[in-house]
């Protein structure tokens, strides 16, 4: 009987929590299009029905060209072929026509300064740089295009400016209204560092076989976070020990196999790692997106802090909390570790430890079993020291030489 009362609460706990998933998209349509009203890129909100109606490539382009401040007065054509003399858009068709993800997503890609850009996948290499924070496909609303350029004022081009700081800069937005509406700010909330940083980071899946990885069979799992974009990425040791192959799983769903160990320390308890860029299912990537590392000694005890990570397995996650401390002793790491309230669980071991800009001051690690929110990471500045370009080994290779390692120190003992 307590199960399937157990169960019910479960179905019932499911249906509720899916039911206000469509109005918090309508919300959000609604919000990004005050956002864009705000700083002049719409000329007024439009009525909550017409978010829900397709977008057309009239919208997109006049957006496109009002993002990059551009305005009607400072072009002699029509701003759809504004937008494509200047290859942000590379498909001519009728001005009422829907616009698909792809295009528009390769539009905002070709803005901050990408190159050769896929405009088939471009909608998945967005997710994954975090330009964008859900998965659009097929052709846009005229909310969720609203919502596509609103995330892209804040992200930055390949010479860190952003499209909010250029509009300021060249007078189309004042400061003060980009700044009302938190465009120009350089702490982020919980929701803004999930929505840019969870594709930094990736579920790991270790194998000690080899016959276990050809069979898909993970033996352990933990966490990852990139800090390169071609592919160089961080986790704990522990996560590592004992594995002969592994696999790295983005937000996207996308796989992609660890190919080498650029540095590792047992006793710290970290790894360097490098991944490939040619997916498990055979698909290249132009980059990853990737994390910024930031010395311990910009971090104070009550500093706020997330954590990025698969926690249980069950997924990339965040959470958030306060250090408590910077400088904690702890049995068996060779250096004091940073204690925090950000929750973590079985599975974030590797995971990125966040200050409030987004950079990381620590890997997740462990906890104290007996303790209330008492939470380490390990600090990043091996991490520093290290050297990234290095030449690699496999993780069967760095099994082989732990084996040496604590066979010689048995025999010493």
């Amino acid at each position: 009987m307590k199960k399937r009362i157990a169960a019910l609460l479960c179905t019932l706990t499911l249906l509720l929590g899916a039911v206000p998933i469509a109005g918090a998209l309508e919300g959000e349509s609604q919000r990004a299009a005050e956002t864009l009203a705000a700083i002049g890129l719409l000329e007024a909100v439009p009525a909550a029905a017409s978010l829900e109606e397709p977008s057309t490539r009239v919208q997109a382009a006049e957006l496109l060209t009002r993002l990059y401040g551009v305005t009607q007065a400072q072009r002699e054509v029509s701003a759809q072929d504004y937008a494509i003399d200047q290859g942000w858009l590379t498909v001519t068709g009728q001005q009422q026509e829907p616009i698909p993800a792809n295009e528009i997503c390769a539009a905002l890609l070709r803005q901050l300064g990408w190159e050769d850009v896929e405009e088939a996948s471009a909608h998945l290499l967005a997710r994954r740089l975090g330009l964008v924070y859900q998965n659009y496909e097929g052709p846009l609303t005229q909310g969720e295009l609203f919502q596509l350029v609103r995330d892209s004022l804040t992200y930055p081009d390949t010479k860190g400016v952003t499209a909010a700081q250029r509009l300021v800069d060249k007078g189309i937005a004042s400061q003060a209204a980009v700044k009302a509406q938190g465009l120009l700010d350089e702490e982020f909330s919980a929701r803004q560092i999930a929505d840019r940083y969870l594709t930094t980071a990736f579920c790991l899946d270790t194998y000690y076989t080899e016959s276990h990885y050809q069979r898909g069979i993970p033996d352990n799992g933990g966490s990852g976070f990139f800090i390169s974009e071609d592919g160089l990425a961080v986790t704990n040791y522990h996560t590592i020990d004992e594995a002969v192959r592994a696999t790295a799983q983005l937000i996207t769903g996308e796989t992609y196999e660890v190919t080498e160990v650029v540095a590792y320390d047992r006793e710290i308890d970290f790894a360097i790692l490098r991944i490939s860029r040619t997916s498990t299912e055979g698909k290249e990537t132009p980059c990853f997106a990737s994390l910024d590392l930031v010395e311990n000694a910009e971090l104070h005890p009550g500093d706020k802090v997330y954590t990025l990570g698969n926690p249980l397995g069950l997924g990339l996650a965040i959470s958030d909390g306060i250090i408590s401390a910077v400088d904690r002793v702890v049995e068996n790491f060779a250096l004091p570790c940073i204690m925090n309230t950000a929750d973590i669980s079985n599975g974030s071991s590797g995971g990125a430890l966040l200050n409030i800009r987004g950079r990381v001051v620590g890997i997740t690690t462990g906890a104290y079993s007996y303790g209330n929110n008492m939470y380490i990471a390990v600090p990043v500045t091996p991490l520093l020291e290290a050297d990234w370009e290095a030449e690699g080994i496999s993780l069967a290779q760095v099994a082989e030489e732990v084996d040496a390692a604590k066979a010689a120190e048995k025999q010493q003992r």
